[in-house]
């Protein structure tokens, strides 16, 4: 899976230290025997990067919500179960929080039996929430939005909460790094407006070479992040007015340097985005949950949606000169990130000294 989740779990893990807990990560997909977790992370990678229709079909099999009975993320995760429940006893937890769908069916399916003895509160991830993270199980819900949460009670009734995204505070204000990359895309191509196009921590994108030519042709800079996928990197490299980026460890800053973002997941990438202030338009999404994240970006007012090349055009024509979006978002519900620092009210405030708990995560 790739780094979203991972993110989510360290900034709630930098939290739970600021509140004065003790926090312990784990990737749940390093608690399945046999070297199952292993082998999931990289057939789910292949299918994203090379084969998405195979993607969607899971996705639509296991995953997309509707009515029917559908095959379970459960038989799997339990698979697990006595690792998790020796962490949570051997670290003393409070609380267990997953931040990954199929944690999210582990914990549900343990408290559900009793063998989990501490509660457990899921982190939604999704902007568009799919049946896997559902469990009647689990005793709480942290979402995105008002529309999960809703969505959550009615699936489970279960207690769901809007949280907003998690970002951490470097993504809010503006930081040092922006003028590096602003001198960088000034000198790879002087004049060009920078136009991020992000693939994920896997490198997975439809089209990518299309999506890169279009933009240069009409005068801007695809900047194409291209995460731990050194092959696409180095084919996107030829392109003429293209800079193709690794992997990039100062996304604050390159996020507060950049026009705009054409976004094709509505992942992590694009919440910290909406958090720099970057004006964000869905573009050519990645099937299955992917697209429909999107798609619900848009709705919420949070994005624009390009059906087409000229649209993506036409949706970045009209951006304002600075590429920064209205501090406030559009649509129902708070979405916390989008428009919303954190202020004195969100200090630590002093609380006792104790087991956060084991936040359960896999990269996705």
């Amino acid at each position: 899976m790739g780094a979203g989740h991972d993110t989510v779990a360290a900034e709630l893990a930098r939290r739970a230290r600021q509140y004065g807990q003790e926090p312990y990560v784990v990737d749940i997909l390093r608690l399945l025997p046999y070297g199952l977790g292993t082998g999931l992370r990289h057939f789910y990678q292949a299918s994203v990067r090379h084969f998405p229709w195979v993607y969607e079909g899971l996705y639509r099999a296991f995953l997309r919500p509707g009515n029917g009975v559908r095959p379970s993320g459960v038989p799997l995760a339990r698979l697990a179960a006595d690792r998790l429940t020796e962490l949570a006893d051997r670290t003393g937890a409070d609380v267990v929080v997953p931040v990954f769908h199929l944690a999210a069916q582990l914990t549900g399916h343990l408290r559900s039996r009793g063998r989990l003895l501490v509660p457990s509160a899921v982190f939604v991830t999704d902007f568009a929430v799919h049946r896997q993270w559902l469990h009647p199980g689990n005793d709480r819900y942290l979402c995105l939005t008002d529309d999960v949460a809703r969505e959550v009670r009615a699936g489970v009734n279960a207690p769901a909460d809007t949280t907003g995204p998690v970002v951490a505070l470097e993504f809010f204000a503006p930081t040092p790094g922006a003028r590096r990359w602003r001198r960088e895309w000034h000198r790879h191509a002087p004049g060009r407006t920078p136009v991020l196009l992000s693939a994920g921590a896997w490198g997975a994108a439809s089209r990518p070479h299309e999506s890169v030519r279009l933009l240069a042709a009409a005068g801007y800079l695809p900047v194409v992040l291209c995460g731990r996928n050194e092959r696409l990197r180095r084919r996107l490299t030829g392109l003429p007015g293209t800079l193709a980026l690794g992997w990039v460890a100062d996304m604050p800053g390159l996020l507060r340097a950049a026009h705009a973002r054409a976004d094709n997941a509505a992942g992590q990438t694009a919440v910290q985005a909406l958090a720099a202030g970057l004006s964000v338009v869905g573009y050519r999404p990645l099937p299955g949950h992917g697209a429909d994240g999107v798609l619900r970006m848009a709705a919420l007012g949070l994005s624009e949606i390009a059906a087409d090349e000229a649209g993506l055009l036409g949706a970045l024509e009209r951006l304002p000169v600075s590429g920064r979006r209205p501090p406030t978002p559009r649509g129902p519900g708070p979405c916390a990130v989008p428009g919303r620092r954190p202020g004195p009210g969100d200090r630590p405030r002093p609380r006792r000294t104790g087991q956060m708990g084991a936040v359960s995560r896999a990269a996705a």
